[in-house]
């Protein structure tokens, strides 16, 4: 029997939760580009995520917090373009959910409407149940996140694995069951315990997206750029690089320098 994403002709949230109950994982990278995202539906990733860490990657901003709803539409609506089967997730920005359920709504439905994604991401549990209710009840897909959330740094002070104590890991388990309430059609599990990780996917019934969480979720995502690494100096244990390019992009530039101060480029062929 084929796989469940391969049969599939577009990935909506419905067929990841066809692929949790088959049991076949769920593949998700981020995105923030036409070229890129052209790259890596094509390749048939299941999940782009249009994340806030382009304000890293792409802005070269410390933390995601800068990047505004403006910024986050320009990206979603680049990768959009490119995109023929993936689903594809919106970050909502910082300060765009936490205090204010109006916000929220509106901010999610501008997202939608202005680049054409199919779903959005909010990081945190109970604290912002009632943006997302609202958010659901719209019409708009949402994807919860919990764990690690990096729109919080401030407030944790570090990077630090979450979850780590009893407490904190049964409120993380609450919060779980309360984003499947309330209509979540998935959860990012972000640098927790890898036992936790395993046991929140076994008590809900919607998929599971880890980084840094172990190989019980129903799916993994990682950061394109720290996956192609483009990126050198972000080294945690669960990032694999699969390629080195800053490397290799090193060494082309320097080789095209080399030949354009040499004049070996360009050459009779390469030219009118």
């Amino acid at each position: 029997m084929s796989a469940v994403s391969k049969d599939a002709k577009r990935m909506t949230t419905h067929v990841l939760q066809k692929m949790k109950q088959k049991g076949e994982k769920i593949s998700m990278l981020t995105a923030y580009d036409y070229s890129m995202a052209g790259i890596i539906d094509g390749a048939g990733i299941d999940v782009i995520l249009v994340g806030d860490s382009a304000s890293n990657v792409m802005a070269g901003h410390e933390t995601t917090l800068p990047i505004t709803l403006d910024q986050m539409i320009y990206h979603a609506s680049s990768v959009i373009r490119a995109v023929k089967k993936s689903l594809v997730v919106v970050d909502l920005p910082f300060g765009h959910y936490q205090s204010n359920s109006d916000i929220a709504l509106s901010s999610a439905i501008r997202i939608m409407k202005e680049s054409g994604a199919h779903s959005v991401k909010l990081e945190g549990g109970e604290d912002i149940a009632d943006s997302i209710k609202r958010i659901v009840a719209a019409g708009v897909p949402v994807m919860g996140h919990l764990g690690l959330t990096p729109q919080s740094i401030y407030k944790f002070g570090t990077y630090t694995v979450r979850a780590k104590e009893e407490e904190e890991a049964a409120q993380l388990l609450k919060d779980a069951k309360l984003l499947e309430e309330l209509g979540c059609f998935a959860i990012v599990l972000e640098k927790i315990p890898a036992k936790l990780a395993t046991k929140v996917t076994q008590s809900i019934s919607i998929p599971t997206i880890g980084i840094g969480a172990g190989n019980g979720t129903d799916g993994q995502v990682l950061v394109s750029h720290d996956l192609f690494g483009i990126t050198k100096d972000f080294s945690p244990r669960f990032l694999r690089r699969y390629l080195d390019l800053h490397n290799d992009m090193t060494a082309a530039v320097q080789s095209y320098i080399k030949d354009v101060k040499s004049t070996d480029f360009p050459n009779e062929k390469e030219q009118y």
